[in-house]
């Protein structure tokens, strides 16, 4: 049995043949039909379509999704804290289970009123970190939603802010550097308290007088392979990837890599907002690290 998807990727409308259509999860701008709160239940507050996690001085709180998935793409919209965010840190990711999981971040880090908010990602493969890069936004985050999305197929990992990259980590196996490809994946956002490390290296503190501090959330889409826990990793890695009669939208060869404007677009990023990249630390890595000496979209 087959379906058709239509997909929005990168200024293609994509409208392919999907076999096994019950392995694709629809999109979805329904919480309850995606995703479960994991924590903090009553830290969650509900205003039609949309979700607003609070964060005061007794908790945070956070969300996970009911199913796991390998390959696609997930989306939230995001309207991050206003006004004085110091200390606070809105979480969106997605990550395996287990001491060698694999793990895709965004990590918004707040800031005191008028700073502008930072934004760290970072790539987990079979546990190891370490990966961060920093980058200060175009816009403010604050004011109005904006798209945060995570593509993910076996050739490349694309960060994307409203469309437009902003990190690619790609598949360098025969360089012998390890690909997460075999790990199904849960999304995960949350809104914590991380004054020790978020803001300033934690020099400065969250300012609990500005409390509730509110993320608000919409639209949430996830179009991936799902995994049932049932099945063996391995297995999933089989039926998430294109064969003969099963095709998937994600293996198509035009997604293999950012096309040109794509590229020029991660370059405008690189120039001109990133502030911190990891492979470029050589006070933490006097070696660098294999990855980036042949990465092109570090």
């Amino acid at each position: 049995m087959s379906g058709s998807l239509g997909f929005f990727f990168g200024g293609l409308t994509l409208l392919l043949l999907v076999g096994v259509a019950n392995a694709v999860a629809n999109t979805s701008n329904k919480f309850d039909q995606l995703f479960q709160p994991s924590w903090a239940f009553d830290h969650f507050i509900h205003e039609g379509d949309l979700l607003k996690l609070k964060l005061d001085n007794f908790s945070g709180a956070g969300f996970t999704s009911k199913s796991k998935y390998m390959f696609g793409k997930v989306t939230i919209q995001l309207k991050l804290v206003e006004g004085d965010s110091a200390g606070t840190v809105t979480a969106f990711y997605m990550s395996s289970d287990g001491p060698n999981h694999n793990e895709f971040d965004f990590e918004f880090l707040g800031n005191t009123t008028g700073e502008p908010y930072s934004v760290q990602t970072n790539v987990y493969v079979n546990g190891v970190g370490n990966r961060e890069q920093r980058l200060n936004l175009w816009f403010d985050p604050t004011k109005d939603f904006h798209s945060y999305s995570i593509f993910w197929n076996q050739r490349q990992v694309v960060f994307l802010v409203d469309e437009t990259p902003i990190r690619v980590h790609t598949n360098m196996e025969h360089k012998g550097i390890p690909f997460p490809k075999d790990q199904p994946m849960g999304v995960y956002s949350s809104l914590w308290n991380a004054d020790d490390w978020a803001t300033q290296g934690g020099r400065v503190k969250t300012d609990w007088s500005h409390a509730p501090f509110i993320a608000t959330y919409k639209n949430f889409e996830i179009n991936a392979c799902e995994c049932p826990v049932s099945v063996a990793a391995m297995d999933n890695a089989k039926k998430c990837t294109s064969s003969e009669g099963n095709k998937y939208w994600w293996d198509e060869p035009n997604l293999a890599e950012l096309n040109l404007h794509q590229s020029h677009q991660l370059m405008w990023v690189r120039a001109r907002h990133i502030f911190y990249d990891y492979c470029t630390d050589t006070a933490r890595f006097p070696v660098t690290p294999a990855e980036c000496v042949h990465h092109r979209h570090t």
